[in-house]
C-alpha cells in the first residue's frame, strides 16, 4: 500500500489535547433517535455520529460549546 502523500500536522491554532474517548459516556437526544452523540471529557465536549461512532470527534471547549448551542437554538444552522 502506498504511503500517504499528505502530511499530517495539527491545526494551526488548536490547542485542544488528544482525548481518549474510549470510555467515554456517550449521550444521544433526549428522546434518543438522533444522529449525534456527545460526552464530557477532561473538561471538553466531544461530538460524533453515532451511526459512525469509529470515525473522528469533534472537540469543543466549553466556551465553543456554548456558542454552537446558542446558534443551535436560535436557527442558526437551520438550512431549510
Amino acid at each position: 500500500m502506498a504511503e500517504s502523500t499528505i502530511d499530517q500536522h495539527p491545526l494551526m491554532g488548536w490547542d485542544k489535547p488528544d482525548l481518549d474517548l474510549s470510555k467515554a459516556d456517550w449521550h444521544s437526544s433526549s428522546r434518543g433517535v438522533g444522529d449525534v452523540q456527545i460526552a464530557f471529557v477532561e473538561g471538553f465536549i466531544a461530538m460524533r455520529n453515532s451511526g459512525s461512532p469509529e470515525s473522528p470527534s469533534l472537540i469543543f471547549t466549553p466556551d465553543e460549546w456554548g456558542a454552537f448551542v446558542l446558534g443551535a437554538r436560535e436557527g442558526e444552522f437551520d438550512l431549510t
